[in-house]
């Protein structure tokens, strides 16, 4: 396997993941907080939408269709 089909495979794999859990959530860390000498730690929330995995299942089914050409 080449790396075109690799990152197909992958784009596939992602996409159907994103798909069958009607999107993604994750969070990050986010910027401290320092109030009266406490601090606090917070996150930020950020969520991948269903498009977002069609788009990138699509894209990978190109990607494996698609013939390279042979120089």
């Amino acid at each position: 396997m080449n790396t075109k089909n690799v990152i197909a495979v992958a784009l596939i794999a992602l996409g159907i993941v994103v798909l069958a859990s009607l999107g993604l959530t994750f969070t990050t860390p986010g910027k401290p907080i320092e109030v009266l000498g406490f601090h606090f730690g917070t996150t930020d929330s950020h969520f991948i939408p269903p498009i977002a995995g069609a788009l990138a299942l699509v894209g990978g089914i190109v990607l494996l269709l698609v013939k390279t050409k042979k120089v």
